[in-house]
């Protein structure tokens, strides 16, 4: 499967309405990609091993997407064959008081995985240029040095944050963590059936809140914020992929061996010992053995 023609282009030749959100590639049912979803879960598991022995890179998964769009589902099943002691799962949410009293980016460098490890942000960031630019207001409760309460912002802070960030991602970068973002792009029909199911399933009502619903009404503002995002901060140092997510099974295959193509680009490999290294565990065999 070419994944390439997932990736926002950095040279702003495609739209987000350019991606397909039900693409199923060659795949017709979900069954017939179950296989490929279980091989890409396996080697995740075997390329992690050695991501966490070498421990000199680090991986950093970020996903982003409107509502009921299966970041969850996402991460437990992509990362269902992960050793939990090499990973770690952060979701953002409304920032505390202790975390407005820091900038923006704060919270979320706390969460960056060390070597060795790999990282994920369900929501991250990019909330700070995407819900704040959809709703504006919430920036007067962020403690800035221009009174949004009293301002309304323009292009300039947008402008600002997205330099923030890909400057963030480039130090990252730079210190050996592969960056990994995915916007798992679903359609506005597609969301409006996963609520539904989860009003008329009982055992889905504790996943609906009445505030899903009243955000579908800036669906169009969030595509404006989404694409502009993209527009500014998918580099090739740390592109976009915008996966379609109307299938879930389907969007689980493509994030999977995304995942595992990326790794293996780095050529990692378990650790060559030293001879003193070989030595010493030989000397520990002959000390077992003569127990």
């Amino acid at each position: 499967m070419d994944h390439n023609k997932y990736i926002f282009p950095a040279d702003r030749s495609k739209k987000l309405s350019d991606f397909r959100t039900d693409d199923k590639n060659s795949y017709t049912t979900q069954k017939s990609a179950e296989e490929s979803l279980k091989q890409g879960v396996e080697q995740l598991s075997e390329i992690q091993n050695v991501l966490y022995a070498q421990d000199k890179f680090s991986l950093l998964i970020i996903f982003q997407a409107m509502d009921a769009a299966g970041k969850d589902s996402t991460i437990k099943h992509v990362m269902s064959g992960i050793n939990p002691q090499g990973c770690n799962v952060t979701s953002f949410k409304a920032p505390s008081t202790e975390e407005l009293d820091h900038a923006y980016l704060w919270r979320c460098m706390k969460a960056t995985p060390a070597k060795g490890d790999i990282g994920i942000f369900n929501r991250s960031y990019y909330e700070e240029v995407l819900v704040t630019r959809v709703h504006p207001e919430i920036l007067a409760g962020q403690k800035l040095p221009i009174d949004y309460s009293k301002v309304s912002p323009d292009h300039s802070l947008w402008l600002q944050r997205y330099n923030d960030i890909n400057n963030f991602e480039k130090y990252l970068s730079n210190n050996g963590t592969l960056i990994l973002k995915f916007f798992l792009n679903v359609s506005k029909e597609e969301q409006k059936r996963r609520f539904l199911k989860r009003i008329e399933d009982p055992e889905k009502n504790w996943k609906f809140s009445d505030r899903d619903v009243e955000e579908r009404k800036y669906w169009d503002d969030y595509q404006t914020a989404y694409e502009q995002t993209f527009i500014h901060t998918s580099t090739a140092l740390a592109p976009w992929y915008i996966i379609p997510a109307d299938h879930k099974w389907f969007m689980q295959i493509v994030v999977s061996q995304i995942i595992v193509e990326k790794l293996n680009s780095l050529g990692i490999e378990y650790p060559k010992l030293t001879s003193a290294q070989r030595d010493n565990i030989e000397k520990g065999k002959q000390l077992l053995l003569e127990e």
